[in-house]
């Protein structure tokens, strides 16, 4: 349901008091568009906010959630692909989607205790977009408890009281463990006899199993630093905002630093590189999911730096450069004290080879790049000639895994920078 926070705040003015259901993706597997969590409203006019497979199913899944308005019953279908009937509702991507909807009655009088599910709406929507945050419900019941957490990375499930009657054991280190983490996911409480209830078999509900507890996390916004006030960096900032990062644009000359086509960064810093960095290090405000990009292409600004970056545990630190360059800088590495395990861990040249020319389509080899180290799966293959789910979900894959190591055949094609 996070996903639909930045659209909450307008939903909530509008159409928040009459009736709505929520319906939401528990469980995925195969090649499916959209992981566990990922949350459709639909009122009781047949409205929508948000999508659950970008079209495949929606219409299907409005049709359960009007039907479970009108007689306030829980439901639960599994979609699929069906090859079978031309006109069932199936996923063309091959993957299978569980999809649970809840229906929430109109808020009759103000005296009237609230569904959990609407308070938790409106406080999600206002905690507003890009703010750390979580939200644990049971799922499976009618009026099943919805608590939103606003500091997620802290969180002690010992010490939530929202949470005392909903967790106990090994249920709660579980719940513990996916909100910390950011994560997202199921946790089957003791005795719910792993399944939800409601399962649709044809048009008729059926009972099965007990409620489980589904999480959803959102840690505050990973940082990139893009160390370089260039072009590169300038068509980079704007790209890795895309990708959900909180961007600091760094470099040493205010002349350079100060331009407008920086004004997309969050953050413009005029200091030497390796002093900021070693500043933000001590402070505590880097993390392992930090990603650097060193593209000032400026040894003096470069080899200080990259010896800085290459000390701390970052997610990624990659370098602009030819071959000729890196050869160059892992000498100088070297010759400073930097481990050679480290200096493996360096993407220079930096990016993947995707014919790369101009500062636009750099930056989308070294964010391409960027997402596929953090990705054991990924095999920087046209997908056509790849094997295995197309779709990868923070579900699939621990959130804060050791980035895969840089491999030779990925190297970008020499340009010709001096």
């Amino acid at each position: 349901m996070l996903d639909l926070i930045p659209s909450l705040h307008s939903w909530a003015q509008r159409d928040a008091a009459g009736q709505f259901a929520v319906a939401t993706i528990v469980g995925a597997t195969g090649s499916v568009p959209r992981p566990v969590g990922t949350s459709m409203i639909i009122t009781a006019s047949g409205s929508v906010l948000g999508s659950l497979s970008g079209g495949c199913v929606e219409g299907a899944v409005v049709a359960l959630a009007l039907e479970a308005m009108d007689d306030g019953g829980t439901r639960r279908k599994t979609f699929g692909f069906s090859s079978a009937d031309a006109f069932a509702a199936g996923l063309t991507c091959g993957g299978e989607l569980d999809i649970h909807i809840e229906p929430v009655p109109a808020a009759v009088a103000p005296e009237n205790a609230p569904h959990p599910l609407r308070t938790a709406l409106r406080q999600l929507a206002d905690a507003g977009s890009g703010q750390p945050v979580a939200l644990v419900r049971r799922v499976g019941t009618l009026g099943g408890a919805a608590v939103v957490l606003h500091d997620p990375a802290n969180f002690r499930a010992a010490a939530s009281p929202e949470l005392a009657g909903l967790l106990e054991g090994e249920s709660l280190l579980q719940v513990e463990a996916l909100v910390r983490n950011g994560g997202a996911g199921v946790v089957r409480l003791a005795g719910a006899g792993g399944c939800l209830p409601d399962r649709l078999q044809g048009d008729r509900p059926q009972q099965s199993g007990g409620p489980v507890i589904l999480v959803e996390s959102r840690l505050a916004p990973p940082r990139m630093l893009v160390f370089g006030a260039n072009d590169f960096g300038a068509a980079l900032v704007p790209a890795a905002k895309l990708l959900g990062y909180h961007v600091t644009l760094v470099d040493a000359r205010p002349a350079f630093a100060s331009q407008p086509r920086f004004a997309a960064a969050d953050q413009v810093v005029t200091d030497w590189p390796h002093r900021y960095l070693a500043a933000e290090s001590g402070a505590g405000r880097l993390d392992s999911r930090t990603v650097a990009a060193v593209l000032s292409h400026d040894p003096k600004f470069d080899l200080p730096l990259l010896e800085a970056a290459l000390a701390l545990d970052l997610a990624y630190v990659g370098a602009m450069g030819s071959r000729r360059s890196h050869l160059q800088r892992v000498d100088d590495l070297l010759a400073a004290g930097v481990a050679p395990g480290r200096i493996a861990q360096l993407h220079s040249p930096i990016g993947l080879d995707l014919g790369a020319v101009t500062p636009a389509e750099v930056a989308v080899s070294i964010t391409a790049e960027l997402i596929a180290s953090r990705s054991r799966a990924a095999s920087c293959t046209p997908l056509r000639e790849a094997s295995g789910p197309i779709h990868q979900h923070p579900a699939q894959q621990p959130p804060h895994q050791a980035p895969r190591q840089p491999a030779p055949t990925k190297l970008p094609q020499e340009i010709a920078w001096t």
